[in-house]
């Protein structure tokens, strides 16, 4: 399991194919591979997103949910599993939403990877990149998405920047 580095992020914007690019990641290495989804399907519209990520995926997938506890759900992975993660900011959302208490939760998240016994791919959207919010909860989540993937970026062994589904290797 050495084709990939042990931590993998993977950034971009609303549909640039980050989900796609690590869902490949993960495929080029040995089944049976995990997905944890952070995603709640509140509406129509996210259970019909939902729905279009499973369908593209094999049955040498095995799929978790854990909208609020990825770190446990991330431990819990049979060891040698490679792991994929979709998406970080979904969860940090479901997070804040939920008033817990961020550092720690990112903190926690970051130990669960390190310790993970096999390639881990984290997606998540890049929300620094547009104009500065125009509300307090906004602006927190901006500056909460960008801590954490910052903390991730500099612990990981590759950083992928998805446009327009090219990936641009950052790291």
């Amino acid at each position: 399991m050495d084709d990939i580095p042990h931590l993998t992020l993977v950034l971009g914007g609303a549909r640039s194919g980050k989900s796609r690019h690590a869902e490949a990641l993960i495929e080029a290495l040995p089944a049976p591979w995990a997905y944890v989804a952070t995603a709640q399907a509140y509406d129509d519209e996210m259970r019909a997103r939902i729905a279009e990520h499973r369908a593209r995926r094999s049955q040498d997938w095995l799929t978790i949910d854990a909208p609020l506890t990825l770190p446990e759900a991330i431990r819990a992975i049979p060891a040698g599993r490679p792991v994929l993660v979709d998406c970080l900011t979904l969860w940090l959302t479901n997070l804040m939403l939920a008033e817990h208490d961020i550092p720690a939760a990112s903190r926690d998240l970051i130990e669960a990877c390190e310790r993970s016994t096999a390639p881990v791919v984290l997606v998540s959207n890049e929300v620094g990149l547009g104009i500065v919010p125009d509300n307090a909860l906004a602006r927190r989540f901006r500056d909460e998405a960008g801590r954490l993937h910052q903390n991730l970026a500099a612990r990981a062994g590759s950083v992928i920047f998805m446009v327009a589904g090219l990936p641009m290797r950052v790291k």
